[in-house]
């Protein structure tokens, strides 16, 4: 069953939150990154680890917030995509891409930003 215009309107307002809230994260993970270039030129060892143990685990989170950090830039990539098929094709919003059938409403409500149905997605 195609979107009706409620639907659609609720959606593209799911998409600008995420897009948001997507931005905000990496606005967070940049500023991070910048405090921490800042003491670096500055000789703040404050928060340098004293002890072997301390710099696995500095090394750890670090790569765990980059890893975040580029999934989010991917995930941002997708919502764009969304927004511009909305704004462009309106009419292939909330079509799988697979399978050529709707995608439930349900789905796009969770990630609006779905380009397949589930059983697609997996296969």
């Amino acid at each position: 069953m195609p979107l009706s215009q409620q639907q659609f309107e609720h959606l593209e307002k799911r998409l600008h939150e995420e897009r948001a809230r997507v931005q905000h994260d990496l606005a967070d993970f940049s500023q991070g990154e910048a405090d921490d270039d800042m003491r670096d030129r500055n000789g703040d060892l404050s928060q340098f680890p004293t002890h072997a143990a301390d710099l696995a685990t500095d090394a750890n989170a670090e790569e765990v917030d980059a890893t975040i950090a580029t999934r989010q830039t991917a995930e941002l990539v997708l919502i764009d995509e969304a927004l511009d098929r909305m704004t462009r094709t309106p009419e292939l919003y909330g079509i799988c891409e697979n399978t050529g059938g709707d995608i439930p409403f349900e789905r796009l409500d969770i990630i609006p930003w779905a380009k397949t149905v589930v059983e697609s997605a997996t296969s």
